[in-house]
């Protein structure tokens, strides 16, 4: 989770994202539409691109211009977005009620997200899911054995993880010619 809200955990950024789902696609529509700060809409969308989320796709050539497309991996966030927005429609919305209503137009049916197990269909809840250290964290608790080096509470140890994988691949890559 960490790794994720590096990339989208800041708050213009997702309005951004979320603009880009809307059809929003050039640096003066973002703008308008957000009333941002030029310099942070261009550190956001600069963070967005690098990172793969979005890319910069020329429109005019004198003077250069670029619209802002998602990718594959920004599209990705679709189901995230329409997630946080349900949350804050269902936990935070006044009596007035939620702002925007989402239709899935195959059925023309009002809808919201639901998380589902991909195997059996299930609705997912917090008490019947389980999570299990993957490659990374397995591998990291195995050289922590190994050494004799305490193993940092589960809470600690992606951070610790994700440290020790960077000096690993930091200490390897110089070692090859």
């Amino acid at each position: 989770m960490a790794r994720a809200l590096s990339v989208v955990g800041e708050r213009w950024t997702l309005l951004i994202v979320r603009d880009a789902f809307k059809g929003t696609r050039r640096f003066d529509e973002f703008y308008r539409n957000l009333g941002v700060t030029r310099h942070r809409l261009t550190e956001r969308l600069n963070g967005l691109v690098d990172s793969g989320v979005m890319t910069k796709v020329p429109y005019s050539e004198r003077p250069v211009r670029y619209e802002y497309r998602l990718t594959r991996k920004g599209l990705a966030l679709y189901p995230v977005l329409l997630t946080l927005s349900h949350w804050g429609d269902e936990w935070l919305a006044g009596p007035e009620g939620a702002p925007t209503d989402y239709r899935h137009t195959r059925c023309g049916k009002l809808t919201q997200p639901q998380v589902t197990c991909a195997e059996c269909g299930d609705l997912l809840r917090p008490e019947e899911v389980s999570a299990r250290h993957g490659k990374v964290l397995e591998a990291f608790t195995h050289a922590c054995r190994e050494r004799n080096e305490p193993i940092p509470s589960e809470a600690a140890l992606p951070a610790a993880a994700a440290e020790f994988n960077r000096l690993w691949r930091a200490d390897n890559v110089e070692e090859q010619p």
